[in-house]
Order: structure tokens, then sequence, then C-alpha cells
């Protein structure tokens, strides 16, 4: 099998999987669990820095979480998504901003189908915790080149790569002075694609397509972008049960990483 019959039929896997756990999805994050409403949320917001009236394409908008934030904050924002069922599930979450949303059944990685969105249509793309989810992404990158604006930006979010990645396993260990937690590394630089669950108790696990920060960054550099926002947002919140294996009990470790890159 080529390599561009294995990414196909990895695409159509992805796709068929997060139709199957949409619902479920779409139940336990409605409108925002810890991770979106506490780090991922406010830091894409901060480095996207939105004016009211401005065109955003939110690119894998799942049930609609982002997209529904950015039209409360004055955007005319257009969700995509390649499960149709996800989109279903979006367009029953109404608001009181609906006329400035637009949902579209949409393949990222197919290059084609993003670039009919029109050229120069989009003063932003957001893409929150799903590049990670993508078995190529270099299609998306150079389409959004096109779709966007002069001096549009890209902003984007996905689990750290070298703190949050299917080679890192969350540690800890009981004393007499209390609990202490870590993470353990045993991978960075070379983490296979591999199946993994991303909610607790969810129906089926999905693919992740880990990339080490220089493969990430040298791909959007290569599609012609510059990179001029980074966090790594940290919890600050701290849960009741300080022995439960949580990030929100490792502060010193950001699970997520939030950038933000421009046409250059």
């Amino acid at each position: 099998m080529s390599d561009t019959d294995t990414n196909a039929h990895l695409i159509d896997e992805v796709r068929e999987i997060w139709d199957a756990k949409a619902a479920f999805w779409d139940e336990r994050m409605g409108d925002g669990n810890q991770f979106q409403l506490e780090l991922i949320g406010p830091a894409v917001e901060r480095l996207l820095a939105l004016q009211a009236g401005e065109r955003v394409l939110d690119v894998g908008c799942g049930n609609g979480v982002t997209t529904r934030r950015l039209a409360e904050l004055g955007a005319r924002i257009t969700g995509i998504d390649s499960s149709a069922r996800f989109i279903e599930l979006a367009r029953t979450r109404k608001t009181n901003h609906d006329e400035r949303i637009d949902y579209q059944v949409i393949d990222a990685t197919d290059e084609t189908q993003l670039r009919a969105l029109g050229e120069g249509q989009f003063d932003a793309l957001v893409c929150s915790m799903v590049i990670m989810d993508m078995p190529v992404i270099d299609s998306l990158l150079r389409a959004a080149r096109g779709l966007l604006k002069r001096e549009g930006r890209f902003v984007f979010s996905i689990q750290h790569p070298a703190f949050n990645s299917n080679a890192v396993r969350l540690c800890g260990e009981r004393s007499d002075d209390g609990t202490e937690q870590w993470v353990k590394i045993t991978d960075y630089l070379d983490v296979p694609a591999g199946r993994g669950m991303g909610m607790p108790d969810e129906p089926i696990s999905h693919w992740y397509f880990h990339r080490p920060l220089h493969v990430l960054f040298g791909a959007f550099f290569a599609a012609g972008f510059v990179l001029d926002g980074l966090e790594e947002p940290r919890f600050v919140t701290r849960p009741a049960d300080e022995h439960h294996l949580n990030w929100s009990n490792m502060p010193g470790i950001p699970p997520v990483l939030v950038a933000r890159a421009r046409v250059g």
C-alpha cells in the first residue's frame, strides 16, 4: 500500500471514528469542559485578538464550542468538520448569534474542498485541538495561506508535544509529606501514530498523530507562515482530590500548547 493509500485509509477511519462518538463528545463537551474553559479557550482568544465583524474559519469545529464562543464575541464565523454527525449536532445548539454562524461538512485534509471556501475570505483561522488528530496537515496549511487575507492569522491549539502524547504517562507517589505527581516521558522525537482515549469512558479510542515541535512548526514555515505568538497554558484551579492523577495537580507542566502564525 502506498503512502497516499495509507493516508486515505486513515483519513476515512478518523472520520468514521468521530462520527461514531460525536454524540458522546457533544454531551460531555457541551459549551466547554475544564480544559476548554480554563486552558484552551482563553489562550486562543488572547492570541486571536478578535475584532468585531471579522470573518473567521473554525477548522475541525466539532460540536461548535469555539464557533459559538467566537460568534458571541462578534465574529462572522464558518465552522467546518469532516464529521457530518458533529456538524448536525453543532447546528442543534442554538445561540443568540446564529445569523453569524455557518456550518459546513468539509474535510480539512482536502485542499480542494478548503480552497472552495474562497481566496482571501478570512481574517483568521482557528484550529483548536485538531491538528494532532489529522494524519496529514500540509494540505490544510497550503490552503490556509490562500484563504487568509493579507496579514491574516492562524491560531491553533494542540496537546503539548513534549508533555502530552501517547508516549507520556501521569505518575504519582504518596508519602507522609503528601502526594508527588509527575509525567513519565518515554519518547518525544519518534512517537508513532496510535490510538488513545481523549475523555474518560468514551466508547471508542481515536488516532493521534504526534509531531515534535520542529516538525510541526517546520510544516507552517514551509507553507509560508511565520510564528509570532506562543502560550503554554497550565491549570491554576486545583482539584478537590490532591491524590488523583490529574493535570490540575501538576501546575508546573503545560498539557497544551497554543500558537499564532501569520502569513509571511
